[in-house]
Parts: C-alpha cells; sequence; structure tokens
C-alpha cells in the first residue's frame, strides 16, 4: 500500500479539511509534524517533513496544501531522501501584496524544478493565487497543473471535505512517477 505524507498549510488542517479526511480514512497516511501550524518557521516544516519522509518504509508521496506546497518546493532543494511524487493543492503565491507577515520566512518560492514527478491541482479563484500565478509556480517546479472551476481555495471552507474526487489524483501522480521511474532506467539501459 502507498504510503502517503499531508502537510497542511498556514493554520493546519481543520476537522473539516479533505487532508485531515483523508487522513483518517486512507491506511498509511500521516501528518508533518509542527509545534505551531499558525507560527510557521520554514526550518520546523522541513524538519518535520523530512522527519515523516525517513520515516517512511519506502519512498511516499507529499500530498500538501497552500503554504505546505511552498515547504515541499524548499524541502525539495536539499532533499536527502526520495520520495516517489508530490500532490501540491492550491499554492498561494507570497509574493503578492495582501501575503500575511507570518509566511515571509517561507519566501522567495522556489523556482527549481522538483527532482520528483508532481502536480498542482488550483483554481480559477482561488484569493491566495491566481491562475496565472499557478501556472507559473506549476512551470518552474516541472509539474503537470490542473486549474478547476470555482474551487476557492480548496479548502473546507471552499466545500473540500472529503473530497473524493480529490483522491484520484493519488493514483494519477503514482502513475505518473512510476512511468517517469521506468523511462529513467531504460534510459539507463541504453547508455
Amino acid at each position: 500500500m502507498q504510503q502517503l505524507i499531508i502537510v497542511p498549510g498556514y493554520g493546519g488542517s481543520g476537522p473539516q479539511h479533505w487532508q485531515t479526511c483523508w487522513e483518517r480514512e486512507l491506511p498509511h497516511t500521516r501528518r508533518i509534524r509542527v509545534a505551531d501550524w499558525d507560527a510557521p518557521r520554514r526550518a520546523e516544516w522541513l524538519r518535520g517533513l523530512d522527519d515523516a519522509i525517513r520515516a517512511a518504509d519506502a519512498p511516499p508521496i507529499v500530498i500538501a496544501h497552500s503554504l505546505g506546497c511552498v515547504a515541499v518546493a524548499h524541502w525539495a532543494a536539499s532533499a536527502s531522501h526520495a520520495i516517489l511524487g508530490a500532490l501540491l493543492v492550491a499554492p498561494p503565491d507570497l509574493d503578492r501584496a495582501s501575503c500575511p507577515e507570518a509566511l515571509r520566512d517561507f519566501g522567495p518560492i522556489p523556482r527549481d524544478r522538483l527532482p520528483f514527478a508532481s502536480h498542482v491541482i488550483a483554481s480559477d479563484d482561488d484569493p491566495y493565487a491566481t491562475p496565472e500565478r499557478a501556472r507559473q509556480m506549476a512551470d518552474d517546479w516541472g509539474a503537470r497543473i490542473t486549474v478547476l472551476h470555482r474551487a476557492g481555495h480548496i479548502n473546507a471552507d471552499a466545500g473540500f471535505g472529503p473530497w473524493r474526487d480529490g483522491q484520484r489524483w493519488i493514483d494519477v501522480l503514482a502513475h505518473a512517477a512510476a512511468a517517469s521511474a521506468s523511462n529513467r532506467t531504460r534510459g539507463f539501459a541504453g547508455a
């Protein structure tokens, strides 16, 4: 069974949030641990992510929401452990003028290509990132992107509780990661 690691955003994911629902319902799922979701510190979040990945029995899929997406991009820059891929839902634009001061520790947003399969799920009316900005982040990260229509910040407040339809993206990502790994193996064989 595929291991999943949940990386919530600023404030954590409350009891009705799809990440919390998935954590309760999907086997082999764990959430990173940080001291205070309301006072985000990049070093602590990256340490929590690294600890969770290191504890996994096999390369996991990371499922991040909002600020968690940016944390994953920062983690990838110095990753010492492999992950299968990352589902990055509703990444925020930390460069926008209205970005809260509490999130500035996570800026600037990394622009490097991620060294694993990744898929950004964005919304055309997310108050924290325009679709164009989400596309730019996905492009920088080498991620596929899907933009949902009128999905807000893709959280419980926007009506995304259990979000069963969203779970299919885990399978899509796992297949993409497997295909990518297979292509890398074939490339070695032919070299």
